[in-house]
């Protein structure tokens, strides 16, 4: 994920694979990221490939204490170089789920909102149903905006009309940076792992 990042960027899901992980994908369709999410942690923890040959390890993502309400995530380079902190809001998340990233000096840079619960609850419950539960992908769809700190949206994540209901689509329209496309990307990689286990 290294060098310019053009939007949309993808995010699909390996359907059938053991542990959960998925490639992510820029505007071209060129595959910039590969994540995988390790099993059997007590505590959360991801590591960003360059690829899905997942033979060069980009990055990794740790939860800084016991899973709960509150946990934040360290996001860092493989050499564990510090990148910045991505924060659940607690309470705030138990209906509609919130996250806030911050960059490297702890500074708030975005926040993610669930724009829409009713999708979300929806979404996590029929997708528990036998058969019916392939095709909520094409009815359900979550979607999220994520906010400057001034509260203006520069960008939406949504979750794609698809079998099984395994893509999502960042689309941004503002200016950012590399760097904060970079945090704002690793950031949903955490947050789409906790919100498949939230339902």
């Amino acid at each position: 994920m290294k060098g310019k990042i053009s939007f949309p960027v993808t995010f699909e899901f390996k359907v059938m694979a053991f542990s959960p992980q998925f490639s992510v994908r820029d505007s071209s369709g060129q595959e910039i990221a590969y994540v995988k999410q390790k099993l059997f942690k007590l505590k959360e923890d991801i590591t960003i490939f360059e690829n899905s040959s997942q033979k060069s390890a980009l990055y990794k993502i740790n939860a800084n204490k016991w899973i709960d309400w509150s946990a934040s995530y360290q996001i860092s380079e493989a050499d564990g170089k510090p990148l910045g902190r991505m924060g659940r809001k607690g309470a705030r998340s138990i209906w509609k789920a919130t996250y806030d990233i911050f960059d490297n000096d702890g500074k708030p840079e975005f926040r993610v909102e669930e724009a829409n619960a009713f999708a979300k609850i929806m979404d996590g419950l029929f997708s528990e149903v036998p058969i019916l539960g392939l095709f909520t992908g094409y009815v359900f769809n979550p979607k999220y905006k994520i906010v400057d700190s001034n509260g203006q949206i520069i960008a939406m994540f949504t979750k794609e009309a698809s079998f099984l209901g395994k893509k999502f689509r960042l689309d941004s329209t503002a200016d950012l940076s590399e760097d904060e496309k970079e945090r704002l990307i690793l950031s949903l990689m955490m947050m789409v792992f906790l919100e498949r286990r939230r339902g």
